[in-house]
Protein backbone atom coordinates (compact mmCIF):
# COMPACT_ATOMS: atom_id res chain seq x y z
CA UNK A 1 0.00 0.00 0.00
CA UNK A 2 1.43 3.27 -0.81
CA UNK A 3 0.38 7.00 -1.59
CA UNK A 4 1.14 8.82 -5.01
CA UNK A 5 3.44 11.56 -3.11
CA UNK A 6 5.96 8.44 -1.77
CA UNK A 7 6.54 8.07 -5.88
CA UNK A 8 6.12 11.36 -7.00
CA UNK A 9 10.11 12.29 -7.16
CA UNK A 10 11.16 9.27 -9.47
CA UNK A 11 9.33 11.36 -12.39
CA UNK A 12 10.57 14.29 -11.54
CA UNK A 13 13.74 16.08 -12.78
CA UNK A 14 17.28 14.99 -10.65
CA UNK A 15 17.83 16.99 -8.20
CA UNK A 16 13.88 18.26 -7.28
CA UNK A 17 13.53 17.50 -2.98
CA UNK A 18 9.84 16.20 -2.42
CA UNK A 19 8.95 16.58 1.18
CA UNK A 20 5.95 14.27 1.40
CA UNK A 21 3.38 15.26 4.58
CA UNK A 22 0.43 13.16 3.44
CA UNK A 23 -0.72 10.77 5.58
CA UNK A 24 -3.46 7.86 5.06
CA UNK A 25 -7.08 9.00 6.84
CA UNK A 26 -6.02 12.42 6.81
CA UNK A 27 -8.69 14.99 6.42
CA UNK A 28 -8.13 18.85 5.81
CA UNK A 29 -9.71 19.64 9.78
CA UNK A 30 -6.95 16.32 10.87
CA UNK A 31 -3.93 17.54 9.53
CA UNK A 32 -4.06 20.96 11.16
CA UNK A 33 -5.13 18.87 14.72
CA UNK A 34 -2.35 16.58 14.36
CA UNK A 35 0.43 19.37 13.83
CA UNK A 36 1.38 18.46 9.83
CA UNK A 37 -0.02 21.13 8.63
CA UNK A 38 1.95 22.98 10.56
CA UNK A 39 4.94 21.03 9.95
CA UNK A 40 4.71 21.35 6.88
CA UNK A 41 4.18 25.31 6.84
CA UNK A 42 7.54 25.16 8.98
CA UNK A 43 9.70 23.35 6.29
CA UNK A 44 8.38 25.56 3.26
CA UNK A 45 10.62 27.78 1.86
CA UNK A 46 10.00 30.57 -0.46
CA UNK A 47 8.53 29.66 -4.08
CA UNK A 48 8.34 25.68 -3.11
CA UNK A 49 5.70 24.09 -5.07
CA UNK A 50 2.60 22.58 -2.35
CA UNK A 51 0.14 20.04 -4.17
CA UNK A 52 -3.07 19.50 -2.07
CA UNK A 53 -4.68 16.76 -2.67
CA UNK A 54 -7.70 15.59 0.18
CA UNK A 55 -11.24 14.97 0.00
CA UNK A 56 -11.42 10.99 0.47
CA UNK A 57 -11.72 11.41 4.46
CA UNK A 58 -13.25 15.02 3.98
CA UNK A 59 -16.14 13.52 2.15
CA UNK A 60 -17.35 10.56 4.35
CA UNK A 61 -18.69 13.47 6.90
CA UNK A 62 -22.54 13.37 7.14
CA UNK A 63 -22.81 17.02 7.91
CA UNK A 64 -24.71 19.02 6.36
CA UNK A 65 -21.87 21.95 4.98
CA UNK A 66 -19.13 19.38 4.45
CA UNK A 67 -18.33 20.16 1.20
CA UNK A 68 -18.75 24.44 2.68
CA UNK A 69 -16.10 23.36 5.10
CA UNK A 70 -13.94 21.28 2.78
CA UNK A 71 -13.60 24.36 0.63
CA UNK A 72 -13.44 26.57 3.34
CA UNK A 73 -10.49 24.59 4.74
CA UNK A 74 -8.34 24.28 1.46
CA UNK A 75 -8.85 27.76 1.30
CA UNK A 76 -7.14 28.64 4.34
CA UNK A 77 -4.44 26.53 3.69
CA UNK A 78 -3.77 28.20 0.54
CA UNK A 79 -3.87 31.18 2.26
CA UNK A 80 -1.42 29.86 4.77
CA UNK A 81 0.77 28.83 1.07
CA UNK A 82 0.90 32.13 0.17
CA UNK A 83 2.31 33.97 3.29
CA UNK A 84 4.85 31.95 3.31
CA UNK A 85 5.61 33.09 -0.84
CA UNK A 86 4.80 29.13 -1.70
CA UNK A 87 3.25 28.18 -4.52
CA UNK A 88 0.18 26.24 -3.89
CA UNK A 89 -1.59 24.41 -6.58
CA UNK A 90 -4.86 22.57 -5.69
CA UNK A 91 -5.64 18.90 -6.98
CA UNK A 92 -8.96 16.94 -6.81
CA UNK A 93 -9.08 13.28 -4.86
CA UNK A 94 -7.78 10.49 -7.13
CA UNK A 95 -10.44 8.30 -8.19
CA UNK A 96 -11.89 4.94 -6.06
CA UNK A 97 -11.76 1.98 -7.98
CA UNK A 98 -15.89 1.05 -7.98
CA UNK A 99 -17.03 -0.20 -11.63
CA UNK A 100 -20.60 -0.56 -13.02
CA UNK A 101 -20.89 -2.10 -16.12
CA UNK A 102 -17.21 -1.02 -17.14
CA UNK A 103 -17.40 2.39 -16.32
CA UNK A 104 -16.54 4.21 -13.26
CA UNK A 105 -18.67 5.33 -10.27
CA UNK A 106 -18.80 8.49 -8.96
CA UNK A 107 -18.16 8.57 -4.74
CA UNK A 108 -16.76 11.52 -4.23
CA UNK A 109 -19.88 13.71 -4.62
CA UNK A 110 -19.52 17.12 -4.95
CA UNK A 111 -16.18 17.69 -3.56
CA UNK A 112 -14.17 17.39 -6.96
CA UNK A 113 -16.26 20.35 -8.44
CA UNK A 114 -15.80 22.29 -5.16
CA UNK A 115 -11.84 22.04 -6.01
CA UNK A 116 -11.85 23.31 -9.45
CA UNK A 117 -14.54 25.83 -8.50
CA UNK A 118 -12.01 27.28 -5.39
CA UNK A 119 -8.92 26.80 -7.96
CA UNK A 120 -10.68 29.21 -10.73
CA UNK A 121 -11.60 31.46 -7.67
CA UNK A 122 -8.03 31.79 -6.37
CA UNK A 123 -6.12 31.70 -9.76
CA UNK A 124 -4.75 28.82 -8.62
CA UNK A 125 -3.51 25.88 -10.63
CA UNK A 126 -4.92 22.74 -10.50
CA UNK A 127 -4.79 19.10 -11.28
CA UNK A 128 -7.87 17.48 -12.06
CA UNK A 129 -6.70 14.14 -10.56
CA UNK A 130 -10.24 12.97 -10.62
CA UNK A 131 -10.68 13.19 -13.99
CA UNK A 132 -7.34 12.10 -15.12
CA UNK A 133 -7.58 9.04 -12.27
CA UNK A 134 -10.75 8.12 -13.84
CA UNK A 135 -9.51 7.84 -17.28
CA UNK A 136 -6.69 5.56 -16.06
CA UNK A 137 -8.93 3.40 -14.14
CA UNK A 138 -11.54 2.66 -17.03
CA UNK A 139 -8.34 2.90 -19.95
CA UNK A 140 -6.96 -0.32 -17.63
CA UNK A 141 -11.18 -1.94 -17.22
CA UNK A 142 -12.35 -3.18 -14.15
CA UNK A 143 -9.89 -6.22 -13.93
CA UNK A 144 -6.90 -4.44 -15.04
CA UNK A 145 -7.19 -1.80 -12.72
CA UNK A 146 -7.16 -4.34 -9.65
CA UNK A 147 -3.40 -4.38 -10.06
CA UNK A 148 -3.23 -0.83 -9.27
CA UNK A 149 -4.76 -0.88 -5.57
CA UNK A 150 -4.14 -2.80 -2.53
CA UNK A 151 -5.62 -6.64 -3.70
CA UNK A 152 -3.90 -9.47 -2.04
CA UNK A 153 -4.78 -13.30 -1.56
CA UNK A 154 -4.86 -14.74 1.82
CA UNK A 155 -0.91 -15.66 2.83
CA UNK A 156 0.37 -13.48 -0.06
CA UNK A 157 1.08 -10.60 2.72
CA UNK A 158 2.80 -11.19 6.72
CA UNK A 159 0.11 -7.62 7.11
CA UNK A 160 -2.39 -9.13 5.42
CA UNK A 161 -2.93 -12.43 6.60
CA UNK A 162 -6.52 -13.02 5.48
CA UNK A 163 -5.81 -11.13 2.45
CA UNK A 164 -7.34 -8.00 1.34
CA UNK A 165 -9.02 -6.14 -1.61
CA UNK A 166 -8.86 -2.37 -1.08
CA UNK A 167 -10.10 -0.34 -3.74
CA UNK A 168 -9.26 3.24 -2.38
CA UNK A 169 -5.44 2.83 -1.90
CA UNK A 170 -2.98 2.01 -4.08
CA UNK A 171 -0.23 -0.52 -4.35
CA UNK A 172 2.84 0.08 -5.54
CA UNK A 173 1.80 0.53 -9.42
CA UNK A 174 -0.66 2.55 -9.04
CA UNK A 175 1.24 5.03 -6.63
CA UNK A 176 3.70 5.10 -9.51
CA UNK A 177 0.91 5.51 -11.95
CA UNK A 178 -0.58 8.75 -10.95
CA UNK A 179 2.14 10.08 -9.46
CA UNK A 180 3.48 9.90 -13.16
CA UNK A 181 0.28 11.94 -13.92
CA UNK A 182 1.07 14.27 -11.22
CA UNK A 183 4.60 14.92 -12.32
CA UNK A 184 3.57 15.31 -16.33
CA UNK A 185 0.45 18.22 -14.84
CA UNK A 186 3.03 20.10 -12.34
CA UNK A 187 5.94 20.01 -14.51
CA UNK A 188 5.46 23.90 -15.90
CA UNK A 189 5.76 24.87 -12.47
CA UNK A 190 8.19 22.30 -11.11
CA UNK A 191 11.47 24.40 -9.64
CA UNK A 192 13.58 22.96 -6.91
CA UNK A 193 10.77 21.70 -3.93
CA UNK A 194 7.61 20.11 -4.08
CA UNK A 195 5.67 19.48 -1.10
CA UNK A 196 2.60 17.21 -1.14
Amino acid sequence: MSGWGASLGFFLPLGTVVRNFAKGGATTDSLRADGLWNALLSELEPADLVLLQLGHNDQKSDAPDAVDHYRDNLAAMVADVHRRAGRPVLCTSVQRRRFDGGRLVDTHGAFPTAVRELASELTVPLVDLTRRTTALLESRGEDGSRRLFTHLPPGAHPNYPDGVADDTHFAYAGADAVAEIVAREIQPFVEENVTV
